[in-house]
């Protein structure tokens, strides 16, 4: 069920693909012929293509590195052809879900006329620049899917499934952390960066990962943690040494499309060397969920959050501190008394994991960037308590797409590889990256500052865990069919993760649904004296507790 309503958020961005008003979509740029500017691909082998002296490669850590310049249109175009095959594959990902979902020819055409106007202006809130390299990109989507609208038209809307994912946080879509240190509690004294993008759209989602090098005409040089068909950022650094990374907050379901956060974040990245340039940008633009911006720079030698909502807008600093946290809840002065912000701390895991990293960090030594990769890698909870694995409280919540750790004075940067952040972090050097023209197609990582894999990839724990992902998706089914499942096959999914809550939850429901309602009241108590990860999850399972014990007097 949790996969399901996931998808249900998404889902009401990728149907609306379809219903762009006339009038709003009646300005679009001439963008060009494109046949007279198609750019050459010159494909190697099946890990590395060119297009002049621009490329995509896989390294040995399965991480696409792709490299790009130019102006919009150019960018567009070199990255479109690039990462066809890549984007093929995302777009499948995405859009096999809408007719999963909703199989109904009939249902799906009411869903989108309920939604029709719900993106009819979201043009006029994408610079043109951006609309130009989405165009670029779009050229190349798969043409199986013009059923939910045009090639340009859909990439358009996916730059806001993030923020969608965000709207429908209470669906457990995200559960981003993320922290900076510097001065006495960074190992050298700069400032050292870390987060985890927990943005979670399936497995297969977060299967091709791709660190995107762009050297566009205008603004600054920059990378950024991406996947194919996206042009928006979610994690990155440019070439001054300045890094964006941004965090879900409360928001309630949006009515109207405006500025993706991924294009604010993008357009921040792009022309942004100082804090005060990144305000400057952020703080007139109209978005529609709230969002926590961390913007470190170099040239300032700070970190902020930018706290942007539809109705407020506020940076949230620290004095006299040599670090800064972030979940996600807002923590500036304009949300100290905002209801829908202090309903998410007192509700959500979010406060739980901001405690956590404060907890690290005064437990710590001096952070360097192999301890901020085992801060991001951390499974247990406050005071070292067993979660269990998976559990959204733990920073580490074993979903993430990436975690990425950033030095901005050295332009240093680390990416995770698969799986979680588990795998090596690369390490990039931007300096020398953007700091000459490259020719020819090579892997850009330093291997010398490469970051061990976490240890836990070896053990019994992480195989039962896999297995348990697996089995967890069967008993749901079953249960969600009616279907029987016998009691050793409860006790053996159990056993795979033993500390987990939902683990015990599941099989309560399962005996609540069938009548054996002793049965029922032993597994909701044993799921209540476990980390429950949610105010709402607890209330769930002391309800089902309350009647199981009436059935049984």
């Amino acid at each position: 069920m949790k996969n399901i309503k996931i998808f249900l958020g998404l889902l009401l961005l990728l149907l609306s693909t379809s219903c762009m008003v006339k009038k709003g979509w009646s300005d679009t740029p001439d963008f060009g012929t494109f046949d007279s500017i198609r750019p050459q691909l010159i494909k190697i082998n099946d890990s590395t293509a060119t297009v002049g002296t621009n490329f995509i490669i896989k390294n040995r850590q399965q991480l696409w590195e792709l490299y790009t310049t130019g102006d919009p249109l150019q960018i567009g175009y070199k990255t479109g052809v690039l990462t066809q095959d890549l984007y093929h594959f995302q777009e499948e990902v995405f859009f096999s879900k809408v007719e999963e979902l909703i199989p109904s020819p009939w249902k799906q055409r009411m869903l989108v006329k309920l939604l029709k106007y719900y993106n009819r202006d979201i043009l006029s809130y994408i610079p043109l620049e951006y609309q130009l390299e989405i165009y670029g990109v779009s050229e190349y989507a798969s043409d199986q899917h013009d059923f939910l609208g045009k090639k340009y038209e859909r990439n358009i809307y996916l730059h806001g499934a993030h923020d969608i994912g965000h709207a429908f946080q209470d669906l457990a879509l995200v559960g981003c952390s993320s922290l900076a240190v510097w001065d006495d509690k960074s190992a050298d004294g700069s400032m050292l960066i870390g987060r985890n993008f927990d943005f979670y759209a399936g497995d297969d989602f977060a299967k091709n990962k791709i660190i995107s090098f762009v050297k566009p005409e205008k603004g600054h040089a920059f990378m950024s943690v991406t996947w194919a068909g996206m042009t928006g950022v979610v994690s990155g650094m440019n070439a001054e040494g300045l890094t964006v990374t941004i965090n879900a907050a409360k928001s309630s379901i949006p009515l109207k499309a405006k500025t993706p956060i991924s294009i604010l974040a993008r357009e921040i990245l792009q022309y942004a060397t100082t804090i005060d340039e990144a305000i400057a940008i952020a703080k007139d633009k109209k978005v529609f969920v709230s969002e926590s911006i961390m913007v470190g720079s170099a040239a300032d030698r700070q970190v902020v959050l930018l706290e942007i909502s539809p109705k407020k807008f506020d940076v949230y600093r620290v004095e006299n501190n040599n670090y800064i946290l972030c979940s996600n809840h807002f923590q500036s002065e304009a949300y100290q008394s905002d209801k829908r912000n202090l309903d998410q701390i007192e509700q959500s895991h979010s406060a739980y994991r901001w405690d956590k990293m404060n907890q690290l960090i005064d437990e710590s030594d001096k952070l360097n960037p192999e301890k901020m990769a085992a801060i991001l890698r951390e499974k247990d909870g406050l005071h070292g308590r067993q979660l269990g694995y998976g559990n959204e409280k733990a920073l580490n919540q074993l979903l993430a797409h990436h975690a990425v750790i950033f030095k901005p004075e050295q332009r240093l940067v680390w990416v995770s590889s698969n799986p979680y952040q588990l795998g090596e972090f690369v390490a990039y050097d931007l300096n020398k990256i953007f700091g000459e023209d490259l020719k020819t197609a090579q892997t850009l990582g330093i291997d010398s500052l490469i970051i061990a894999k976490d240890p836990f990839l070896e053990t019994v724990d992480y195989e039962n865990y896999e297995k348990y992902r697996q089995i967890d998706r069967e008993i749901q089914q079953k249960i969600s069919d009616k279907s029987v499942i016998s009691a050793e096959e409860i006790t053996a999914y159990q056993q795979l993760n033993p500390e987990l809550w939902s683990v015990y939850f599941w099989a309560g429901k399962y005996y609540y649904q069938k009548g054996y309602f002793k049965e029922a009241q032993i597994e909701f108590e044993k799921a209540k004296t476990k980390e429950i990860t949610t105010d709402l999850e607890r209330k769930t399972v002391e309800k089902y507790l309350r009647k199981t014990q009436r059935r049984c007097r």
